[in-house]
């Protein structure tokens, strides 16, 4: 099944984060300082102090049988090569973002996974953010896979 809707991009909305900024919690704050509620990220560079995130594991618990590890956790200096995720909500209006990044360490070897709180920023985190228009990007809970789902719907 397929679920889909179709819009414009409304408006550009670009920031940089600096030292110490919890990236997770910037981007929920440039988003309520814009209002954005429906939108992407479109770009996402820059640098880390370390980094942690999720990736998908086998959980014999879950009725799909797969959810999230336990946090991924780096060390050191990290390049943020790439963010991109997806700005959306539930259906109280709660803004609820799925963002996802690649990175490389100081050797160069790649990471990557799902953003979490605790992310740092080292020097600086430039973003680019496109608030859309016509859409409704819906996050709700499925039950069946036990994780939130992103659910578009036309407006």
């Amino acid at each position: 099944m397929i679920t889909s809707a179709q819009g414009n991009i409304k408006r550009i909305v670009a920031a940089r984060m600096s030292p110490g900024e919890d990236v997770l919690l910037g981007l929920e704050k440039i988003c309520k300082d814009y209002g954005i509620k429906d939108g992407v990220i479109l770009s996402g560079i820059g640098s880390l102090d370390g980094a942690q995130f999720f990736n998908p594991v086998p959980l014999k618990d879950k009725k799909a049988g797969y959810g999230y590890s336990e946090p991924i956790i780096l060390r050191g200096a990290i390049e943020l090569v790439n963010m991109s995720g997806m700005i959306c909500h539930d259906d109280k209006g709660e803004t609820l973002l799925h963002v996802h990044y690649g990175l490389t360490d100081q050797y160069g070897n790649g990471h990557g996974g799902h953003l979490i709180e605790g992310n740092k920023v080292l020097m600086t985190v430039d973003v680019v953010i496109g608030e859309v228009d016509g859409i409704e990007m819906g996050r709700g809970y499925d039950e069946d896979l036990e994780v939130f789902i992103f659910a578009p719907k036309q407006k």
